[in-house]
């Protein structure tokens, strides 16, 4: 596995990506190449996974023009480092076995100021019998024995963010590895020292970077870009109508409207206006990226509209086979 500096974009293969999906891999892309960095492309396939969503996300992301340092990594194949480093972190009393379901930590009394369900320490100093008899009841998960109440990250698009770290779950009551723990450790093995994604997964950042700094890690570079809202201003979903690259061609929208309306929805291009990632790349600066959310409408609707939040602008489609910009940026 290639340990040279890169950036990564890590989709659940869960189903098709939609257009938010698709701006954050073309934003984590320019961003790699910006910085002359390598670009990885990892399946995070533990969990929700849909057969043949790998395949056609690739597929979009090619059509859109994208490249990466093969191969593709997928997650599923390296559940025994996951296990090799929890058991390292066991070995040196790092963890605990925690029985709580979501709902009874949920209902639990918490700390004044801890954000909603984060782990009350229900488990945290069980006595070897009381261990044993949870464990005639359910299996266990497997937390972080954490040693800090918050971390502090650098965000290239928030700047300092300090947020809070609990006792996190590395292995799952089902033995699945857990999101937390699989992330750090791939992007250590993978040479990832920048994290470019969708802002909603700010308040991770910190505990990512925890643990990453308790393996004897350097925590990446993070760049949490804003999301992608229906009209609503809600973030965008796949029941929002044509927003897959297979329904928006469906609507006259082929790949190259969808990078033209990507390119225009960052500032970095004008409407109508044929783009390459080559193109967008030599136009790219970090710094003049917009600060808001982009509302995507979906073809069905008279118009497209794209813009920041509560200040939508309607634009025009381009027809089927056209490079030209769609409606919505």
């Amino acid at each position: 596995m290639s340990s040279s500096p890169s950036g990564r974009f890590a989709p659940s293969p869960s189903g098709d990506l939609h257009i938010g999906n698709l701006r954050t891999a073309v934003l984590a892309w320019l961003f790699a190449r910006a910085t002359d960095r390598g670009f990885v492309l990892r399946m995070e396939d533990l969990d929700r996974v849909r057969p043949g969503a790998d395949v056609r996300q690739l597929d979009d992301l090619r059509a859109l023009g994208l490249t990466w340092d093969e191969p593709v990594l997928y997650q599923s194949s390296r559940t025994a480092v996951y296990r090799a480093v929890v058991d390292e972190l066991v070995a040196a009393r790092r963890t605990f076995e925690c029985f709580c379901t979501r709902r009874e930590i949920l209902e639990a009394p918490s700390a004044p100021h801890a954000p909603q369900g984060a782990y009350p320490g229900t488990c945290r100093d069980l006595t070897a019998a009381q261990r044993e008899r949870r464990r005639a009841e359910r299996p266990a998960a497997i937390r972080l024995r954490a040693d800090v109440s918050s971390f502090r990250v650098h965000d290239v698009c928030r700047g300092e963010f300090i947020g809070d770290v609990d006792d996190f779950v590395l292995i799952r009551g089902d033995g699945i590895p857990a999101y937390n723990l699989a992330v750090v450790v791939d992007d250590a093995a993978s040479g990832i020292d920048q994290v470019v994604r969708g802002d909603d997964l700010l308040s991770s950042a910190p505990r990512q970077a925890y643990l990453a700094t308790l393996l004897g890690h350097r925590p990446p570079e993070y760049a949490h870009v804003p999301l992608v809202c229906n009209r609503d201003g809600a973030r965008l979903a796949k029941r929002d109508g044509a927003v897959t690259m297979a329904d928006l061609a469906a609507h006259g929208v082929d790949a190259a409207g969808v990078l033209a309306m990507i390119g225009q929805s960052l500032g970095l291009s004008a409407p109508g206006e044929a783009v390459t990632l080559d193109l967008l790349a030599a136009r790219f600066d970090p710094a003049a990226l917009p600060r808001d959310p982009w509302i995507f409408v979906p073809p069905e609707h008279p118009r497209l509209i794209g813009g920041p939040a509560g200040k939508p602008r309607p634009t025009e489609a381009p027809q089927a086979g056209s490079s030209s910009s769609p409606r919505t940026k």
